[in-house]
């Protein structure tokens, strides 16, 4: 497999392994996704500076507004920080 299909593989794998404690296997719920963000992007939430954030996170992700976040819409933050990476290196 190429570096690519190994890296989108992992994307899954890591949505994959949050996803369904709390309920639906194919969802994050609010405490499945700030788990996430803890573990995986743990500089992102700023230790807890700002107790909103997964709130404003979770709202900002919802498109369709299930209280929840699908894969399609975590692989939207998953590209929004990446590009943002990508802005931040060059």
């Amino acid at each position: 497999m190429s570096e690519l299909e190994i890296a989108m593989g992992m994307i899954i794998d890591v949505f994959a392994r949050y996803s369904g404690d709390e309920g639906n296997k194919q969802t994050l719920t609010k405490g499945e996704l700030k788990a996430l963000m803890e573990k995986e992007l743990p500089g992102f939430l700023q230790s807890g500076k700002d107790k909103d954030t997964v709130d404003k996170l979770l709202k900002d992700l919802d498109a369709n507004g299930d209280a929840e976040v699908d894969f399609s819409e975590f692989i939207v933050l998953v590209a929004a920080l990446t590009t943002a990476c990508h802005k931040y290196f060059q």
